[in-house]
């Protein structure tokens, strides 16, 4: 189990977070809570076998994260899947990462905007994210990697003309980068891991806006403290060589 420091807001919650840190969406969490400097009790969940019936009674789905979440009025309520959590803890304690809605005149807007930035990296990025690393041959590879770039540049490239160098012209983390982060550290590690084609990285950094906001994301301790590239990319071939086992046809 780890903590973090004190809480802020006037509240000392007590967090317990079911996580794994080589999940990207438990890690959209871990980025949180960091932003947040708000502390945390942690559980690691063993995605590698199948869940034991005490965190199944905590979360039926199965999944990380989920947090355990009390603050003198709630008690021990449970909040799961990676958005709703980061979504609740930003709402909770209203900060850069996003503000309150009723905070301002532009707040609604500053919200949407962000919302509709994390939906568009979701819907359209991450998806040819894990294509990205399919391909039986080079071509193939390239083609996925290619695509990856595209939708990149089509969908997220014209959405960062004004980061400074964070989202909205943001100088700090805001609730999208907490939310896509973990991905986009992962695109660039599983390229240097010869996860995907070796041309991926040199066409991204053709994208000058997209390029800046991703140094700047990659070099925040709120979203590296917990990632070991290493471990992760020899998590990831194994995963991906037991996939390609079971899909051989049995002689």
């Amino acid at each position: 189990m780890a903590s973090t420091a004190a809480a802020t807001n006037g509240l000392s919650p007590k967090i317990t977070l079911y996580t794994n840190h080589s999940c990207p969406f438990a890690h959209r969490a871990h980025i949180a809570l960091k932003e947040l400097n708000l502390p945390y009790e942690e559980v690691i969940i063993d995605l590698d076998r199948p869940r034991d019936e005490w965190y199944l009674k905590i979360n039926p789905r199965g999944l990380v994260p989920t947090i355990s979440y009390s603050n003198g009025v709630l008690e021990n309520e449970i909040i799961t899947e990676s958005a709703i959590v980061a979504q609740f803890l930003a709402d909770a304690f209203p900060s850069h990462l996003l503000p309150a809605s009723h905070s301002s005149p532009t707040a609604p807007l500053t919200r949407a905007r962000i919302a509709f930035f994390a939906d568009a990296y979701s819907s359209k990025v991450t998806g040819k994210l894990f294509g990205a690393m399919s391909g039986s041959t080079e071509e193939e590879k390239e083609a996925k990697a290619d695509e990856l770039v595209a939708t990149v540049e089509k969908e997220i490239e014209p959405l960062l003309k004004d980061a400074a160098p964070f989202f909205g012209g943001s100088d700090k983390m805001t609730m999208a980068e907490c939310l896509t982060a973990s991905f986009v550290l992962r695109t660039h590690a599983y390229a240097r891991g010869g996860l995907m084609h070796s041309s991926l990285l040199g066409k991204l950094e053709k994208l000058p806006h997209y390029t800046k906001w991703q140094k700047a994301v990659a070099s925040q301790d709120s979203v590296t403290y917990i990632f070991d590239e290493a471990d992760i990319i020899r998590r990831t071939k194994v995963r991906m060589e037991k996939m390609a086992a079971a899909q051989k046809p049995a002689n």
